[in-house]
């Protein structure tokens, strides 16, 4: 009798610690008292992370070549990218010691003085890898037309503009649909102009294939110089939606308009629609991934139905480009929640880059945890930082991406602690993950 009350003592007490196991283990719907301290003790640690900026344009506001496009004239602004924003002022202190909190014209005089003084002192790349090593940086990718000598290639890793060769037709229609695509199309012109000086072409191929050998020429060569990807702006020029199209399609378009005329809105797309593809084939082929812009975009006409980043699932969902690495850069936002399941695909990840600088960390902290919740492996970060003006520069938007990154990454990560989602080891293991290791992994030893 003592023996089997012994026995059902014991089986009752492992039962509870069983129980307990499983209480503690399930996942709680609400942060606890705890959450505030689990921050505090979170973000110093994230603060030292080395961290590789997946997407930034770096560079100076007078450098035609920080882009490969132009912000239209007086286009609206989100509240938090406006010039006026004080979180700027605290940026310029941080980086340069500004004395003031506001951007009054006597006031930014001592900006620029200062920066024109650091420029001096640090000649050449030092400057940039100054402000990189300020913000613990270790790494920026550069999106940028061309690459100049006073970002260093060590730290800054070229990806370069591929729609211009969508556009190689006459585009005055184009560029006659709206403000923004008389500002947009000419610069496609113009950088298209540019690569075929790169390699030498005095003049539109006369076939067809000659084209497509001359695309495949520029990409090659641009690897060969350095570049770690190509970049797609394409959602400002037009929709997001890619047909199919032959190659037969595509080569008769070419034959009709590479000598004069203007493509009708069907022909160019179907024409696009097929060098699009084409690219995305080509980057496959040559281990360059592809990036593309998929959140809202500046400009008043900016159509975000049309670029809906879902728009491009029947060509990251396509097996025939499961050797290209896709990058959705800003995340689809503010469909960042739809984006995340499109990094079910191996190949597909995502960059959280301008939803950092568009929402306040409070609310960039619910997307980083609603990402890190679903596919923590596939999520990567960047800055978008952006030569705004002459006064405030690529280094005040660097902080503000940098800041507000890792203490909303802070804050995701304490409250999936706090709500025993995870552990403070695990949280650290995806910080780590977030800031630096998944994106470095993209490039084959290539960045660091």
């Amino acid at each position: 009798m003592r023996r089997r009350l012994h026995l059902a003592s014991r089986l009752l007490s492992g039962l509870i610690l069983f129980a307990s196991a499983l209480a503690a283990a399930q996942a709680r719907p609400f942060p606890g008292p705890d959450v505030q301290q689990i921050y505090q003790r979170l973000l110093p640690q994230i603060e030292k992370i080395p961290a590789f900026d997946h997407h930034a344009h770096p560079g100076f506001a007078d450098d035609p070549d920080v882009d490969a496009m132009a912000a239209p004239p007086d286009f609206s602004s989100a509240l938090r990218t406006r010039d006026d924003n004080p979180e700027l002022a605290a940026a310029a202190k941080a980086l340069f010691g500004y004395p003031y909190s506001d951007f009054s014209p006597d006031h930014a005089k001592w900006l620029l003085d200062k920066k024109a003084e650091l420029k001096k002192q640090l000649a050449g790349p030092a400057y940039f890898n100054s402000i990189l090593d300020k913000l613990n940086l270790e790494s920026s990718v550069a999106n940028r037309a061309m690459m100049p000598d006073y970002l260093d290639p060590k730290r800054f890793a070229w990806v370069f503009f591929a729609d211009s060769f969508m556009w190689p037709f006459n585009n005055e229609r184009e560029t006659a649909r709206n403000p923004d695509q008389g500002v947009y199309i000419p610069l496609q012109e113009k950088m298209l102009h540019r690569w075929m000086q790169q390699v030498n072409v005095a003049k539109l191929p006369a076939t067809f294939d000659s084209y497509l050998k001359f695309i495949s020429t520029v990409l090659e060569d641009n690897s060969k110089r350095g570049a770690i990807a190509m970049k797609f702006e394409v959602a400002y020029f037009r929709p997001t939606t890619f047909g199919d199209p032959s190659r037969a399609q595509a080569e008769d378009i070419y034959q009709r308009y590479v000598s004069g005329g203007v493509p009708s809105e069907k022909d160019y797309r179907t024409f696009q629609d097929f060098i699009f593809r084409y690219l995305v084939t080509e980057g496959g082929r040559l281990h360059l991934p592809v990036h593309i812009h998929t959140a809202v975009g500046i400009g008043d006409y900016f159509n975000l139905s049309q670029s809906n980043i879902m728009n491009l699932e029947t060509v990251l969902r396509d097996p025939r480009y499961a050797s290209t690495t896709f990058v959705m850069i800003h995340g689809g936002y503010p469909l960042e929640r739809e984006a995340v399941w499109l990094a079910a695909m191996k190949n597909v990840y995502l960059d959280s880059s301008f939803g950092e600088l568009a929402q306040y960390p409070s609310a960039f902290k619910d997307t980083l945890k609603m990402w890190l919740e679903t596919f923590p492996d596939k999520i990567t970060f960047g800055t978008d930082c952006f030569p705004y003006n002459q006064v405030l520069g690529a280094e005040e938007s660097y902080w503000l991406g940098v800041q507000s990154s890792r203490t909303a990454l802070a804050a995701a990560l304490a409250e999936m602690v706090s709500e025993n989602e995870i552990t403070e080891t695990r949280a650290l293991e995806l910080a780590h993950a977030y800031l630096h290791d998944t994106a470095v992994k993209l490039y084959a030893g290539r960045v660091h």
